[in-house]
């Protein structure tokens, strides 16, 4: 994937062509790259971009990498957003824009906005939506509900931080070069979580839905929350390893 990257190539065509010599240019550049991922800089950062749901986004260091358990998320949301009706759904701690961007995508008459209290992160996600040619998305920088002022949605998903702070694989692997805020939050992890909960009812249309992705364990506090927050029907759903990654419910 790196060779492929500095050839600007495809992969398909490294095996196709396999006597190429690259020049000392494309070589050196090689050789750093190379350097980076041994010292654990994960690819998606080197080539500058990610696949997630049917696009690639640009990434930088300051923003999460998007995992595939999250297309759970926006396809739970999918569900319980219209598709030939005007819709509002927000979209807090946004990122590189991956959820916000996937719904607007699939949802065109939806109204979307997308919060992220790192201006660095919003800039990231406004130029993916900008590339990908999304109009029906707006941004807005703050903490969680904060941002979304007096608004009220029909739909309201997050994937928020939920890594304990003392977890150790946060020191490990490619976790040690992503953004922490976006990865841990407090003592269980749940801090995050516990805030959305007691904030996000209150910017739902009646009846509104909300998701959030949270850690494989954490479901039965995150159920929890919601019940207790006024949540009706909560509900876990499991991702593709069979563990419970996202829990919702209508308030």
């Amino acid at each position: 994937m790196l060779l492929a990257h500095v050839l600007e190539r495809t992969r398909a065509w490294l095996f196709a062509w396999p006597e190429h010599v690259p020049n000392a240019a494309q070589a050196a550049a090689f050789e750093r790259l190379v350097e980076a991922r041994a010292g654990g800089t994960p690819i998606a950062y080197l080539l500058g971009r990610r696949a997630f749901w049917s696009f690639d986004l640009a990434l930088t260091p300051a923003v999460l990498i998007p995992r595939p358990e999250t297309e759970l998320l926006v396809g739970l949301a999918l569900e319980r957003l219209p598709r030939d009706v005007a819709c509002t759904v927000a979209d807090l701690g946004t990122g590189s824009g991956a959820i916000a961007l996937a719904l607007a995508h699939e949802r065109p008459l939806a109204r979307v906005r997308a919060t992220d209290r790192s201006a660095d992160a919003i800039a990231v996600a406004q130029a993916n939506a900008q590339r990908l040619g999304l109009a029906n998305v707006e941004f807005a920088c703050g903490d969680w509900c904060e941002a979304l002022g007096g608004m009220r949605f029909e739909v309201i998903v997050s994937n928020p931080p939920y890594i304990a702070s003392d977890d150790p694989h946060l020191s490990r692997g490619d976790l040690r070069h992503e953004p922490l805020s976006a990865l841990a939050s407090g003592e269980d992890g749940l801090d995050a979580i516990r805030t959305i909960v007691a904030t996000a009812p209150s910017h739902l249309l009646p009846g509104g839905w909300l998701l959030l992705e949270h850690g494989w364990e954490q479901a039965p506090q995150v159920r929890e929350l919601f019940v207790r927050n006024g949540g009706r029907d909560a509900a876990s759903a499991r991702d593709l390893a069979g563990h419970e990654r996202v829990t919702f419910a209508r308030f």
